[in-house]
């Protein structure tokens, strides 16, 4: 690597794309064991009524990543094969097609015993560009693929990147489906986690990624959900050593949505904004968030997926309602200083204050029994989470994660208990 450091960005590109399309290949595979439970304390009057869910299930995901074909311009192929099995669906409480979302279920409601996904993307480069065309996982603050069910999310369209400048990473996209992680479908209409489903032709995207130094970085990015809203985020995230074993950390985030086109979630003009502050010592870290949402309607973002760069955005709440303020204190513990490296836990709380539905438009208003407009509304959420690494031997790389969540609220959330088991094997096969 010390013989790499005097080479500029262009040989350095140049020398990477001649490394074959074999030769530069790589073929992994992850088993995912996965078992989810989600107890609705307020049971069929819950918001959604799903009463309890239950659902274990294993997933294989193969993922190929050709190398590129030598010349100026190299050409390669990236594509994946995914299956999902059902092992139990806790006498039939599979969550139906609620926010659940583990395994497909059919008309009757019943879970598949199994599905697939299959894809893949054509991809070129030419010296630090790459385009890929095809399945793609993008992650951006504005559309960021989802991974935290059994299979990942996926889109369908043109991605490209760019490193010319050295601590830059500029990126964009327009994607005309999505592919949900309950779909064998690659081209599923586009779905948001609060408006629903919508028909929406495109979404695209633009935006990049700053190391100014190795203390701070910043990130912009624009996305457009075609005739829904224009999204706008900036972000910034900072650490700062103040001796060996003390830093401080601290972070921003801001989201403007503004509708566009057709309005086909009607008018709405939201801002929504996290900060964070906290303090890494030793093997601890404690932060302390505050998030607060000055428009009249929900932050709304793409169905399953992670295009929320919020704080206080956790397990199940997003702390996103209208005029929500929210406080959150995490603390996370590393425990590889006390001889148990892979070791780590982490638990936080996070409490929304004064949601109003007054002034919300009609995709996004909420309303009590009397049909009066949602205010005041409260909530809370505390999680829970531990994970081991395996560190050696032949099962190394193998992850255990344990993640456990409650949550109280008034009339518009549902009270719920919820526990995650996630065992993750990957193996490398090229």
């Amino acid at each position: 690597m010390s013989a790499l450091l005097g080479v500029s960005p262009l040989a350095l590109a140049e020398e990477q794309a001649q490394e074959g399309f074999i030769e530069g290949s790589s073929l992994n595979i992850l088993n995912r064991n996965f078992y989810f439970n989600r107890d609705h304390r307020n049971g069929e009057s819950a918001p959604g009524g799903a009463g309890y869910s239950e659902t274990w299930a294993h997933a294989v995901i193969a993922k190929f990543e050709s190398g590129y074909t030598q010349g100026t311009v190299g050409v390669g192929v990236d594509a994946f094969a995914m299956l999902g099995l059902k092992l139990d669906t806790g006498d039939g409480r599979n969550g139906g097609r609620s926010s659940f979302d583990v395994l497909p279920v059919n008309s009757e409601g019943e879970a598949r015993d199994e599905y697939t996904k299959v894809g893949g993307a054509v991809k070129a480069k030419a010296f630090d560009t790459e385009i890929k065309v095809g399945d793609v996982f993008p992650a951006t603050p504005v559309v960021h693929y989802g991974d935290s069910r059994l299979l990942p999310e996926s889109f369908r369209g043109v991605t490209v990147a760019n490193n010319s400048i050295e601590g830059l990473t500029l990126q964009g996209g327009r994607l005309h489906s999505m592919s949900q992680p309950v779909s064998s479908d690659m081209r599923d209409n586009f779905a948001t986690f609060y408006g629903g489903a919508v028909n929406a032709p495109w979404v695209g995207y633009a935006g990049g990624d700053y190391a100014l130094n190795e203390h701070i970085s910043l990130s912009a990015y624009s996305g457009r959900l075609k005739d829904v809203w224009d999204q706008y985020y900036f972000g910034t995230s900072m650490s700062y050593p103040l001796s060996d074993e003390l830093t401080l950390i601290g972070g921003f985030n801001y989201y403007k949505a503004i509708d566009e086109g057709k309005k086909l979630f009607g008018e709405f003009n939201n801002n929504i904004w996290s900060g964070k502050v906290g303090v890494r010592f030793g093997a601890h870290t404690v932060a302390l968030t505050h998030q607060r949402n000055n428009g009249n309607d929900d932050f709304d973002y793409l169905r399953q997926a992670d295009s929320i760069y919020l704080d206080n955005s956790i397990q199940y709440t997003d702390f996103n309602s209208p005029k929500e303020k929210s406080w959150m204190l995490r603390y996370d513990l590393d425990m590889a200083p006390y001889g148990i490296p892979g070791l780590s836990f982490m638990t936080r709380y996070g409490k929304g204050t004064d949601a109003d539905y007054s002034n919300a438009n009609g995709t996004y208003m909420r309303r009590d029994a009397d049909g009066n407009p949602l205010t005041d509304q409260k909530r809370w959420e505390r999680d829970i989470e531990a994970k081991y690494v395996v560190q050696s031997g032949s099962l190394k790389d193998m992850s255990f994660r344990i993640r456990q969540a409650n949550t109280r609220a008034t009339q518009f959330e549902s009270d719920l208990d919820e526990f995650r088991l996630i065992v993750e094997y990957p193996l490398s096969v090229l």
